[in-house]
């Protein structure tokens, strides 16, 4: 086992950067007095884009991270932060004639790409069913109750199980998804992707709205991702898929592998089946071990992906080492390895000494495989937010407690 003071130093790291450097930043600079919500783009050094669209994915997982920062930390602040982007959230995201929130609005608040992704309505749910743990609020839970019950009406394959991409306002069916890959997007019907945050919303609605319906899609979820996402050779996830399950691709992508080992294990945890828990507990395992053998560089940082010609993308991008810190430490808490012990505190130590803006605050988006720091990149877009390296700083805090 790790020396207790080795325990203790890497809490309270982790304690810091979370309070230092994460929680405040968003508070100071991102709220948009003008036209309300969240400025949508920020550079690295603290230029805001105050034209830039909003996207509903960073609103929604800015209502998770506080939400669950406020819980932690009782804050009164964090729970500002949280209401913010809840009533952003189901005043200007929610589609009242449709229900199911927009993919993307204007600065000002309209919508300007209405599609239901099912990805973004998975992190609303996540978010709306946090901020109900959070304060009681029962709307919000009436919120993401609606969401599940669209997405298992109109993205649900009940033939093939999992969940399908690629929707209109309407709740239609579109050939055109933003998480179908690229020279795939004709033949995709579904992702990993999609699939994964389908998987962890359901885990987070069924810890406040725990009902056999949504036990059983949680369940679900559990058993198609072991059967068809994860590789049983390689202990990967495969990306893009026909609709039955088909893969579409060998790309590997090693953050999503370690962060699903351990989205996973939680939500066999949270269902509480022994049978499935002991299952899984040998999944999560196996995909722990080929993060750790294949995905780590040199410097102890995980790296991006490895494509279909073998071609291995080395750049360091923020939210895959927030990902392995957790799931590396979740697998040293399942075996007692302390090699997964010494693979996430390595990963920490790269986090610490080049991801974190101990100037400005938050994370840098990405260092380039040389170790230079990436300048292009932005410090908040519809995809940079504080949810991967915000919950990775609170898991982290929580399971070392408990060593």
């Amino acid at each position: 086992m790790p020396s207790q003071d080795l325990i203790v130093a890497y809490r309270v790291q982790a304690e810091r950067n979370l309070a230092k450097f994460i929680l405040p930043f968003w508070v100071q600079h991102t709220k948009d007095e003008q036209y309300g919500g969240f400025i949508g783009v920020i550079s690295n050094d603290l230029v805001p884009n105050h034209l830039a669209s909003k996207g509903a994915v960073l609103c929604a997982r800015i209502l998770w991270t506080y939400s669950a920062a406020y819980q932690f930390s009782k804050d009164p602040v964090h729970l500002e932060m949280a209401s913010r982007a809840y009533n952003y959230l189901v005043d200007h995201f929610w589609d009242h004639a449709n229900g199911g929130v927009y993919w993307m609005l204007d600065f000002k608040g309209e919508a300007l790409d209405p599609a239901k992704e099912v990805y973004a309505q998975a992190f609303a749910i996540y978010g709306l069913a946090e901020y109900h743990r959070a304060t009681g609020h029962a709307q919000s839970l009436d919120y993401a109750i609606k969401l599940f019950e669209l997405l298992r009406l109109h993205s649900l394959d009940p033939e093939y199980g999992g969940y399908r991409d690629g929707f209109n306002q309407d709740f239609s069916r579109s050939q055109h998804s933003h998480l179908m890959g690229g020279s795939f997007q004709n033949a995709t019907d579904k992702t990993m992707n999609t699939n994964l945050h389908v998987l962890e919303a359901f885990t987070n609605l069924v810890r406040v709205w725990d009902t056999p319906q949504s036990r059983q899609e949680l369940q679900g979820m559990i058993e198609v991702t072991q059967r068809h996402i994860i590789n049983p050779t390689t202990y990967h996830f495969s990306l893009f898929f026909e609709r039955d399950w088909k893969p579409l691709t060998k790309t590997v992508s090693y953050g999503h592998d370690i962060e699903g080992s351990w989205l996973l294990q939680e939500a066999a945890e949270v269902l509480g089946d022994a049978k499935l828990l002991s299952a899984v507990k040998d999944t999560t395992r196996q995909m722990a071990e080929a993060a750790l053998r294949q995905g780590i560089d040199k410097d102890g940082a995980l790296l991006y992906e490895t494509d279909d010609r073998g071609h291995t993308d080395a750049d360091k991008h923020w939210w895959p080492q927030a990902e392995a810190a957790v799931g590396f430490l979740n697998a040293y808490q399942l075996t007692n390895d302390e090699r997964f012990f010494d693979a996430s505190y390595r990963v920490w130590q790269f986090i610490e000494a080049h991801m974190t803006d101990k100037v400005h605050g938050e994370w840098f988006s990405r260092i380039e495989a040389d170790g230079a720091l990436s300048h292009t990149d932005l410090k908040v877009s519809s995809w940079k937010c504080p949810y991967h390296n915000g919950r990775a700083c609170m898991e982290i805090i929580h399971r070392l407690s408990h060593l």
